[in-house]
């Protein structure tokens, strides 16, 4: 309109300029031509200002949503057992080295074992010699024990004999009452014999004293024995089940003691990834959900897992949770304990929802659902109300309020303001 208006002012200019064959002629018609050109360009700026300044801007559309939350991780096996001595030792021989993979009951460490053999070869021999008391006591003292009862007994019947016939001898005259009286001493000397042969038989019988005594050695005997070559086994120091070393912490010739870790093993398991998350973040996760796992020297290989546990209280030094995630599928050989990892958490999704970016929020406290935007109306910045739904770090769901193909200004426009929206871009 304004490139028709300037043709038609030039056009009569042209129409009623005389000859400007003249300088001051030609003079006039420029200066004439400098006024109409200010003259429109006054009338270009007042309609530009009447229609208001380009803002940017927004066409609402429906594509899908997804929230992730994003954090570092390390890598965890399920166990790490530090596997040191239980007795004091010089230590002989370390068979593995950091690294290596061990299977459960295999040799890791000896100490050195010479005294400890000797003290098993001493309990052996004391074990041998109680079994033989033991056989003694239940063969040969039990016939002697029989043998000593038989003779008793057969005294016992001559002493009898003996104190009868003489009873008889003194009722006759021919003896006197004190030859009687040794007879009677010699009859309960020989009853005294046999209950003690009857004793020391009973005694080496099944369930007698001797017996029992002979049998308690031997078990004696055999609990010595089992202690010494505990203790000897303890001198070879094994792995408590299938692993890895991670770390070794001793050398042939040194002194080991109780209760210090000489190797550091990873035991076989599910491998684990273990997170300190912001508190702040502890709403947006839930146990099950899918996750994405990047090695940071390896950054080609995304590895799928999932979110295994959230801890039940909260670090309050580090106003930090741990989480623990696991791996979908076998963890590859490059990922090795405590590795670092950049963890990203699917936390929130929506196949088809009405998406703007956050700037065009106003009014919107973080976690409220209420919120304001400004749309096109009748070329002026309109306010609308609105309810947000899902929430990225970028964008935000609107679940009420909109409609798609409704153009949403941007800042810097302003309620009620005249303006005109730049060409509008999909929001992402």
């Amino acid at each position: 309109m304004l490139r028709a208006a300037l043709g038609d002012v030039l056009l009569s200019t042209e129409k009623t300029t005389p000859s400007v064959s003249s300088p001051a002629s030609r003079r006039r018609w420029w200066l004439g031509l400098g006024v109409v050109i200010i003259l429109l360009g006054g009338a270009y700026w007042g309609l530009q200002k009447w229609r208001g300044p380009q803002v940017p801007a927004v066409q609402v559309q429906s594509q899908p949503l997804v929230r992730t939350l994003q954090f570092s991780a390390r890598v965890q096996t399920r166990s790490r057992v530090g596997v040191g001595s239980t007795v004091v030792g010089r230590v002989e021989q370390v068979a593995v080295r950091e690294g290596d993979g061990v299977a459960a009951g295999q040799w890791l460490v000896q100490l050195e074992s010479a005294e400890l053999e000797a003290a098993v070869s001493q309990s052996q021999a004391s074990l041998a010699q109680a079994q033989a008391q033991l056989s003694n006591v239940r063969s040969n003292s039990r016939i002697g024990n029989q043998a000593q009862v038989a003779q008793a007994q057969a005294s016992v019947v001559q002493a009898q004999s003996d104190w009868a016939r003489n009873q008889q001898l003194v009722e006759q005259g021919f003896l006197s009452r004190a030859a009687l009286d040794e007879k009677r001493k010699a009859l309960d000397v020989a009853q005294a014999q046999l209950q003690a042969a009857q004793a020391q038989a009973a005694a080496s019988a099944d369930g007698g004293a001797e017996l029992k005594v002979a049998e308690a050695q031997v078990l004696q005997a055999q609990a010595a024995l089992q202690a010494a070559r505990v203790k000897l086994e303890q001198t070879r120091i094994t792995a408590p089940s299938a692993g890895k070393v991670l770390l070794r912490d001793v050398e042939q010739g040194q002194i080991v003691q109780p209760g210090t870790a000489l190797l550091q093993l990873a035991l076989e398991g599910s491998t684990q990834i273990v997170a300190q998350v912001d508190e702040r973040f502890l709403e947006q996760l839930r146990e099950g959900q899918s996750a994405q796992v990047v090695a940071d020297a390896f950054a080609s290989q995304r590895l799928a897992a999932k979110v295994l546990s959230i801890a039940p209280s909260v670090d309050a030094q580090r106003g930090a949770v741990e989480v623990k995630l696991a791996l979908q599928e076998a963890a590859p050989a490059f990922l090795r304990e405590d590795m670092t990892l950049s963890v990203s958490v699917e936390t929130g999704r929506e196949e088809q929802a009405l998406v703007l970016p956050l700037q065009a929020l106003q009014g919107a406290r973080e976690g409220s659902v209420q919120a304001q935007v400004l749309v096109l109306d009748g070329g002026h910045a309109t306010a609308k109300s609105v309810q947000v739904g899902l929430r990225t770090l970028q964008a935000a769901q609107i679940t009420q309020g909109l409609q798609a193909g409704e153009t949403v200004l941007l800042p810097p426009a302003k309620e009620g303001q005249r303006v005109r929206a730049q060409p509008p871009a999909k929001a992402h």
